[in-house]
């Protein structure tokens, strides 16, 4: 599993950077791929220059694929059952889980990822948008406070964690409705945006053009699609979510029960954080779910 935006820290991937060559070389190509020093940002900020979503996005998914190197590197040693059925990512990790089955290499994955961190905030600066995290009401009455408030439902989590989106009175709105209807809590999310939202169709028109020129090819390990749940297996279906994804729904409840249903019952989640993990034990509590965020967590598998 990958994550995405929002689990960026300063000074993530410092001890892979320095203790191991896969995941050093991972960092210094993304400086030079992208023709600035990213890695000093993540490493030393400052903090409002890494949460911008230009900078955000490429961070999260290098420091994620230097994970990813690393246990690879690490798994040369192990025996061939260790080698995942599936992968999936998070909005942005899923172009990280799409780098890690082949689909796409990692300059072209990063050059991807830069252009929509990039498009992304452009949408956003159009109007001022957000989103916020309900928690503690379904699904079926979050859509009805979405239409009747002209937001929309933007990440179901789990079953009582639900991300809406939209512009920023209608989205006050619909958070003071979700508390009447009996919400536990309504979060206002730190993001620069309306993300997986008709607010992001300006970016989707240019992310489409980009896609359909991309030499992406068919996932040598089944990517989980966000939109939909299933396991992507063409460089078809790849190119058709991926230009989805920037307006639809993050069905991440939906793609960890598909998972389960194939058999799944172990899950590793690559990258800086743990929030996935910890979404995976809220929709199934028996499941064992481990993050790997740092080398010492990687040399423990």
């Amino acid at each position: 599993l990958f994550p995405g935006q929002g689990a960026q820290t300063l000074g993530m991937g410092n001890d892979l950077y320095q203790e191991s060559k896969p995941a050093k070389d991972i960092f210094s190509q993304a400086d030079e791929i992208l023709g600035y020093p990213l890695t000093e940002i993540i490493f030393n900020g400052p903090q409002n220059n890494l949460t911008q979503t230009i900078h955000a996005q490429p961070a999260i998914f290098t420091m994620s694929i230097a994970c990813h190197r690393t246990l690879e590197a690490q798994r040369t040693s192990l025996e061939a059952n260790n080698e995942p059925m599936f992968l999936a990512g998070h909005s942005l990790g899923e172009y990280t889980a799409l780098v890690a089955s082949n689909s796409l290499s990692f300059e072209e994955g990063l050059q991807l990822v830069r252009e929509r961190g990039r498009l992304m905030q452009q949408a956003s600066d159009i109007i001022p948008t957000g989103m916020a995290a309900i928690l503690g009401l379904d699904e079926i009455t979050l859509s009805e406070i979405c239409r009747a408030t002209g937001t929309f439902v933007s990440n179901v989590n789990t079953a009582e964690q639900i991300v809406i989106s939209g512009a920023k009175i209608p989205l006050a709105h619909a958070m003071d409705m979700a508390l009447l209807r009996g919400a536990h809590r309504a979060i206002p999310l730190k993001v620069s945006g309306a993300f997986h939202s008709d607010f992001m169709k300006p970016a989707q028109k240019e992310m489409q053009v980009l896609l359909s020129q991309a030499p992406i090819r068919d996932p040598e390990i089944p990517v989980i699609a966000n939109c939909t749940g299933k396991p992507l297996y063409t460089a078809k279906e790849v190119r058709e979510e991926l230009s989805t994804q920037l307006c639809t729904c993050v069905q991440w409840k939906k793609s960890i029960e598909s998972m389960l249903e194939l058999g799944i019952t172990s899950f590793l989640e690559l990258g800086p954080g743990s929030t996935l993990s910890g979404l995976v034990k809220r929709i199934d509590p028996t499941i064992r779910t481990q993050p790997l965020n740092s080398l010492i967590g990687i040399r423990r598998i």
